[in-house]
C-alpha cells in the first residue's frame, strides 16, 4: 500500500474479530513504530504489548474512551521516559499506519486513571503514560472513504504565511 494510500483510508475501527493477529505481524507493526522520528533521535518510547484478555478488559476500565481495549487482539501500551508526547504520537501514527498497511485495524485510547494503569502493568512509577492503542482484525468491512462531514476541507485548516 502506497503511504498517501493509507492515510486516505485508514479509519479508527473499535471492534474486532476473535482472530489472533500472528506475532511475526505484530513484530512487524512495533519494528514500524520504533523507526519514528524523535526529538533529537531519543526515542523515548517503550511498547508493552498486551493480549490477556483480562489485562485488556482491566485496562479498558483505566479510560473514559478506552472500552475498545477490551475487544481488541492486542494492545501496544505507549510508555515514555518523557513528557513530551509529541514523540508518542509520531510513533503511534507509524504503529497505526503499518498494521494498516498489514491488514489490522487499530484505533487510539486515551488513559485517564494513568496511576491505576501502572499499577496493573507494572510501569515504573517514573515513566509517562496517556494512551494505548487497540489492534485487531475490523469486525465489519471499514469503508475505504470518510464521511462528507468526517474531515474539514484543506482550505479551511490550512494559513498560508500569515493568519
Amino acid at each position: 500500500m502506497e503511504t498517501l494510500e493509507a492515510i486516505r483510508t485508514k479509519r479508527a475501527v473499535r471492534q474486532y474479530t476473535n482472530q489472533a493477529v500472528p506475532e511475526e505481524t505484530i513484530r512487524m507493526i512495533l519494528d514500524a513504530g520504533r523507526k519514528a522520528q524523535s526529538s533529537r533521535n531519543s526515542q523515548p518510547w517503550q511498547f508493552m504489548v498486551i493480549r490477556e484478555r483480562q489485562t485488556l478488559v482491566r485496562l479498558a476500565e483505566t479510560g473514559g474512551y478506552a472500552a475498545h481495549l477490551a475487544e481488541a487482539a492486542f494492545a501496544v501500551v505507549m510508555v515514555s521516559s518523557t513528557n513530551w508526547a509529541f514523540d508518542i504520537g509520531q510513533s503511534a501514527a507509524y504503529l497505526q499506519l503499518a498494521a494498516w498497511d498489514l491488514g489490522v485495524s487499530s484505533c487510539i485510547a486515551s488513559i485517564w486513571k494513568t496511576e491505576q494503569a501502572k499499577a496493573l502493568l507494572g510501569i515504573p512509577a517514573d515513566q509517562y503514560l496517556e494512551i494505548a492503542l487497540a489492534f485487531g482484525y475490523a469486525a465489519q468491512p471499514v469503508p475505504q472513504t470518510a464521511r462528507p462531514e468526517g474531515r474539514h476541507k484543506l482550505d479551511d485548516v490550512v494559513r498560508w504565511e500569515h493568519w
